[in-house]
């Protein structure tokens, strides 16, 4: 029934932008329809052919259609405030075969759209000072999420990301889940690796909704994936990291049978600080509750643009960024990839150096 009402709001959507772009065209309307036919198909075979199309034109599909995905969100604004104004005020003719105005759209999301992209470009690095009360050597940590390998993003922007990470000398490298995105398959056939980080305890990551999207089989494809990639993943899992922390990695609250986070802690000991991966940032009382010392979640993308960022302020306690809660640190990311079309309006893309250290 989700699915249904989802579909019938993109097509919704879709059909109420192309039909003022159809009024306001003086000419070649054909052209107009056949382009419409075509974005809607690439959004959903970008969307839900990764299991029977070739992957290359998923690939295709998925860049083009996702990026229509938010241009069309925005006429669909733009749209309907000229519609409310036409309520009160005679606008009849500018949604009416109308050359200029079809070029003021063009110009100003032009504009707006290739200032999202080299906003999105342009990694933000954010960094931590924390402390804690119990007894741990200076850690440092690079942290990143929601890296959504595969159709829009390659081996190439990867290495990039590698880099920056290799400049900050961390001790550990976290990731908090959406390491993959949609489809599996696009991942494995581009043979990325993380074993090009350098960092003295390695690479870890918990696990996200993205990776379990995609086929019933996928959580297992993708934690096969992760491993060969050397990425150490972390699924209702702690471990002990030199005898001196715990890094905790929660499985993505998609499986309505993962541990609690009382018994995922339970049993450790809680004298050493206790770094936690929860892809989701939801009931952050927990945290605090539990003796966590520092969470690490993603998964918001900070809304990417808005309006979704104004609704993601309203969804999450913390939609991004840093909050304590009694002896708990837990920061929020935006993340350093992106869902669908590159594009940042209002957020950015970011890694998180987090200096974690003994209060004296």
């Amino acid at each position: 029934m989700i699915i249904f009402i989802i579909l019938l709001i993109i097509l919704g959507k879709n059909f109420y932008v192309f039909f003022r772009l159809w009024h306001i065209l003086p000419a070649g309307r054909i052209l107009l329809a056949v382009a419409a036919i075509l974005l809607i198909l690439c959004f959903f075979a970008g969307m839900l052919g990764g299991n029977f199309l070739p992957s290359g034109v998923v690939g295709f599909a998925y860049r083009i259609g996702t990026a229509w995905f938010f241009v069309a969100l925005y006429l669909l604004f733009i749209f309907l405030f000229i519609d409310l104004l036409r309520l009160v005020l005679p606008m009849q003719k500018i949604l009416y075969e109308n050359w200029l105005t079809l070029g003021v759209l063009t110009v100003v999301l032009t504009a707006v759209f290739t200032y999202g992209y080299f906003n999105y470009r342009n990694k933000q690095r954010v960094e931590l000072a924390l402390t804690t009360n119990k007894p741990i050597n200076r850690l440092k940590i690079v942290a990143i999420s929601d890296l959504h390998l595969g159709y829009n993003i390659g081996t190439a922007e990867l290495d990039e990301w590698i880099k920056l990470i290799n400049l900050e000398n961390p001790d550990i490298v976290i990731m908090a889940g959406d390491v993959i995105d949609n489809h599996i398959e696009r991942v494995v056939k581009q043979n990325f690796s993380f074993d090009k980080i350098k960092s003295r305890y390695g690479v870890y990551a918990c696990i996200g909704n993205h990776e379990y999207i995609g086929s019933t089989s996928k959580i297992s494809k993708s934690l096969d994936f992760l491993s060969d990639a050397k990425v150490t993943v972390l699924r209702d899992t702690a471990i002990l990291i030199n005898d001196e922390f715990y890094l905790v990695g929660r499985d993505d609250r998609i499986n309505s049978k993962r541990k609690s986070l009382s018994e995922l802690t339970q049993t450790l000991d809680t004298t050493k600080p206790i770094i936690l991966l929860d892809h989701q940032p939801y009931n952050l009382e927990e945290t605090a509750k539990n003796g966590i010392d520092l969470q690490f979640s993603g998964h918001t993308h900070n809304g990417q643009l808005p309006p979704v960022s104004w609704i993601t302020k309203r969804m999450y306690e913390v939609s991004h960024g840093y909050i304590s809660k009694g002896n708990s640190h837990i920061y929020v990311s935006s993340g350093i990839g992106i869902w669908g079309g590159k594009f940042r309006i209002g957020t950015h893309s970011e890694y998180v150096v987090i200096t974690l250290k003994h209060l004296m």
